[in-house]
């Protein structure tokens, strides 16, 4: 059994062929499509977070309306950039939006990646520490993060608070039971995925590493997936961690998905430059489901994961991502185990 989700990126755009034209019209199509995934069965939601871009990147408010709306299906991100994070700010949105859903958030968080302005965590009021860099600050806000997700008291209450008190240090409310069990972070590298199963964190791995030792971008994903459940088998975490991996998936079943994805075809690998370093990036899906099949059934990183994340382009609106999603499910998961 594996799980299936889909990671939106939540733009929005004044063009004409968009269905998505503002913020409001991401927001409320994002809900919308959590509820027709979740009819479809699909199993996650998940939502990339970005600052300065006419993207998705307030996400607490989201996940708490999808939540409400929703019964079954996962919310999650993939990713929220701590170096924008109040950590304890953060537990407490967290905490209210995995308590109104039921305790389904799975949250997805990371270092971050290459920005749209130049430092804008600066602008959020974070700087690194003398001596630092920003992806340590990243770090510790998270370290601070989960520290605080146990919900053990730490705070010194006040002897004369305005309401009373029970006895004791205090922790930041709500807090929701569980929820520093499904923290994940998105892992660049073999070696920050070694990090992440220390840390006692989930694996997100997307379609992009900061790395390329020359193999297929699968296989070398693969090879950072088996490096984390090692790392996390020395640790002697007692659960059984989860490992995401995203993919660009197209079923073409009918002539609206031939219109727009029956040129593409299934992609290649390609090497690129991220932040100064060499990065690979892994390819695309699209073509008729028999041969889909027959592909995915060679990529060893969703293989090795428990969790697939298709990324959706959700400028094509609710309906028609929504078929997307069915073809998947219908079309593409039984025929490879996946249900």
């Amino acid at each position: 059994m594996k799980k299936i989700g889909f990671l939106s990126f939540g733009h929005w755009s004044s063009t004409p062929h968009s269905q998505t034209r503002t913020a409001s019209d991401t927001l409320l199509q994002s809900i919308d499509l959590a509820v027709a995934a979740e009819e479809v069965g699909v199993d996650g939601a998940y939502f990339r977070v970005h600052h300065f871009a006419q993207q998705l990147a307030s996400p607490f408010p989201l996940l708490a309306a999808i939540g409400a709306r929703t019964s079954r299906i996962e919310i999650g991100t993939g990713v929220i950039d701590m170096r924008y994070e109040n950590p304890l700010y953060m537990a407490e949105d967290a905490g209210a939006a995995d308590l109104i859903s039921g305790g389904r958030l799975q949250l997805g968080i990371s270092r971050g990646s290459p920005e749209q302005v130049v430092d804008g965590y600066r602008y959020f009021g974070y700087q690194p520490a003398e001596g630092s860099d920003h992806a340590a600050m990243a770090r510790e806000h998270t370290r601070v993060l989960l520290e605080v997700l146990r919900g053990e008291g730490f705070a010194e209450p006040n002897p004369r608070p305005m309401f009373p008190n029970p006895p004791g240090l205090l922790r930041v409310e709500p807090h929701s039971p569980g929820l520093r069990d499904r923290i994940w972070w998105g892992a660049g590298t073999r070696a920050t995925a070694e990090w992440t199963a220390e840390q006692g964190m989930n694996l997100m791995s997307s379609t992009l590493l900061t790395e390329d030792t020359g193999v297929p971008f699968h296989q070398l994903q693969a090879e950072q997936i088996q490096r984390f459940r090692d790392a996390w088998k020395a640790a002697g975490h007692e659960r059984e961690p989860r490992v995401s991996v995203s993919r660009s998936i197209f079923p073409i079943v009918n002539d609206l998905d031939r219109a727009y994805f029956g040129q593409e075809g299934s992609g290649q690998d390609q090497v690129g430059y991220i932040d100064g370093g060499v990065a690979r990036f892994g390819k695309s899906y699209a073509g008729e489901p028999d041969r889909l099949v027959e592909e995915l059934a060679q990529d060893e990183a969703i293989a090795a994961a428990d969790t697939l994340l298709l990324t959706i382009p959700n400028q094509l609106g609710v309906d028609y991502n929504a078929h997307v999603l069915e073809s998947v499910v219908t079309h593409l998961a039984p025929a490879l185990g996946w249900r």
